[in-house]
């Protein structure tokens, strides 16, 4: 209790600090403005065009600052840390190449709706459009992928701006904000007055439901003999999940989830079918198929889900329950359409909603349905299987771990085989597909969430993408764990040059790639490598109980490919099920 009363009173002690009138610069101003919205850690690199704003971090000890070794890392940093915590990510750059080389990042968690800030240095106002040195109009580059941005013209708007950016992120469909800050605005200085109110004309996200579609839903269960739920993201980030839960529990209806709503529900619930889509469970994708209610609840219909949309989920009757009305209709003609957070319309829906009592011999076809069509592999005690490996990390963690991925072969692996019962545990590229994300992600995670186990898992190929990041994790002593499926390869684009185009391998070898376990310790990180089982249970051991970062290269089957698979074009129900088959 003591310790709580006093570290309630240094915050209040920080907070009265932070808020008291002086005439301070637009750097600090930044700097107190972000210390106000509860940021702890900030991602970035320096440049000439936010100096100002790295002179006022110089000695200030309530301001964290990480510095990555690539704009890329910072931004894709901040995305994990964002996912893994709930709270708004925060990366800063410089001016021209260092705003361009995040655009990667913003489109990757425009995507994926990751509330971010991101803080970007400009050249002087009146040079703006000049085609001044380092001048890039980032504000134009990413209007298609951000939420919304800000050219900042008066210092004196941005408390205002900086309050308004952290409140946009953060509700309705969440998403990055960009706030570009000219050199001389971080320099200028005036009387600092805080904002704590918004008011934005025309931004009003629907939060409750329409009550009459709720009505609807309802009725709809009570009279479906094959209901099925496609649970997505936007229930992990309304933080909707114990809602969700208490729904599947009333009503006893069958649930998937796509890759980024793994951990919404638990996986280890009888009711849970697994993921659909693409590399989906056969049990999942059968029952989309042949389901006659389909409620969707945050999930976007994407089209690595839905296969062919003509062809998809033709006998149901289709629910879509979205704070983003622009995404319901969009992809897939919807007869219930729901608009509003996905936590309250459930806290709502929970009231009224009863057991699907029609469904009783669906619910028994389903689960032994899932007994008969597990995800399956052909081991090997010569060769280290990746689909292995992945129920190695799954085993030794108690499925406790946040695990971020790349992308590409060992992410679908990851998502199949690593068994997820907990929301935020689970920090994946979904939507842009991001190789590079996977490590620096997990650098994020980490900092957000200190006293939790982070597994990164990456292939050989994105690994190389990020692997300068190595650095500040020895620096600051960011005990990720790295596991490296290497199999030698650009192993999602062999695969499908392998079924697809014929065995017409073209541009994929990634021989004269690194030594991962002297390119680890080349930068102060403790590595291993592992051939076989017994070698990996014992580096994969050693890494867990390592206290600082480390990492495992798995050397594995070049060959392997990711099962089942449901090739572009087709109907989900029509997989190609490889050892299975």
């Amino acid at each position: 209790m003591a310790m709580q009363d006093a570290t309630l009173k240094s915050k209040e002690e920080l907070k009265e600090r932070l808020t008291k009138p002086e005439i301070i610069s637009g750097s600090e101003i930044l700097l107190r403005s972000l210390l106000l919205e509860g940021v702890d850690c900030v991602f970035g690199y320096p440049g000439g065009a936010v100096l100002y704003i790295y002179d006022a971090m110089h000695g200030n000890p309530d301001f964290n600052h990480l510095l990555t070794r690539h704009e890329q890392g910072a931004i894709h940093a901040a995305d994990g840390y964002a996912r893994a915590s709930g709270k708004v990510g925060v990366c800063i750059a410089t001016s021209g190449p260092g705003a361009t080389n995040l655009v990667t990042g913003i489109a990757t968690a425009y995507m994926d709706s990751v509330p971010l800030v991101v803080i970007t240095g400009n050249v002087i106002s009146s040079l703006i459009g000049s085609d001044a040195f380092q001048e890039a109009d980032i504000t134009g580059i990413t209007m298609p992928i951000t939420k919304h941005s800000y050219l900042v013209r008066d210092v004196e708007d941005l408390p205002r701006i900086i309050h308004e950016a952290f409140h946009i992120a953060n509700t309705g469909r969440k998403g990055p904000v960009l706030i570009d800050i000219p050199k001389d605005i971080s320099a200028a200085k005036t009387l600092f007055k805080p904002v704590t109110s918004v008011n934005i004309r025309g931004y009003n996200p629907t939060v409750s439901p329409n009550k009459q579609q709720v009505d609807k839903l309802i009725k709809a269960i009570t009279e479906a003999e094959r209901p099925l739920i496609l649970a997505g993201g936007g229930v992990v980030y309304s933080g909707g999940h114990e809602e969700l839960f208490e729904f599947v529990t009333k009503s006893q209806i069958p649930i998937t989830t796509t890759l980024l709503g793994l951990g919404a529900f638990p996986s280890g619930n009888d009711l849970f079918l697994g993921m659909p889509g693409m590399h989906g469970t056969y049990t999942a994708n059968k029952s989309i198929q042949s389901a006659d209610l389909l409620i969707n609840i945050g999930a976007r219909f994407d089209d690595r889900v839905t296969g062919k949309l003509d062809g998809f989920a033709p006998h149901a009757k289709i629910v879509h329950i979205d704070i983003d009305p622009a995404e319901i209709g969009k992809n897939v003609p919807t007869d219930i359409p729901i608009v509003g957070d996905v936590k309250t319309v459930l806290q709502i829906v929970n009231q009224g909603v009863k057991r699907a009592d029609k469904a009783d011999e669906w619910r028994a076809k389903l689960k032994a349905s899932c007994e008969q069509y597990p995800f399956s592999y052909t081991d090997s005690e010569v060769e280290l299987k990746p689909q292995w490996v992945v129920e190695l990390i799954h085993e030794t963690t108690n499925g406790d771990a946040i695990v971020t991925t790349d992308v590409g072969q060992h992410q679908m692996w990851a998502a199949q085989y690593y068994k997820f019962n907990k929301p935020r545990s689970w920090v994946t590229s979904g939507g842009l597909g991001t190789m590079g994300f996977g490590f620096p992600s997990a650098i994020g995670a980490q900092m957000a969430n200190p006293d939790r186990v982070v597994v990164s898992i990456n292939g050989d190929g994105g690994m190389q993408m990020c692997a300068q990041e190595l650095a500040i994790c020895a620096i600051n002593n960011i005990p990720v764990k790295v596991a490296i499926i290497n199999n030698q390869v650009l192993g999602m684009v062999r695969q499908w040059q392998e079924l697809i185009y014929d065995n017409r391998y073209s541009h994929i070898d990634l021989a004269g790639s690194p030594d991962f376990v002297k390119l680890s310790e080349a930068y102060g990180v403790k590595a291993f490598r592992a051939t076989n089982k017994e070698e990996a249970r014992v580096a994969w051991a050693e890494a867990l109980s390592h206290p600082g970062p480390a990492v495992v290269e798995f050397v594995v089957r070049k060959g392997e490919n990711v099962y089942p698979m449901v090739a572009q074009g087709s109907t989900i129900d029509e997989m190609i099920m490889g050892d299975a088959e």
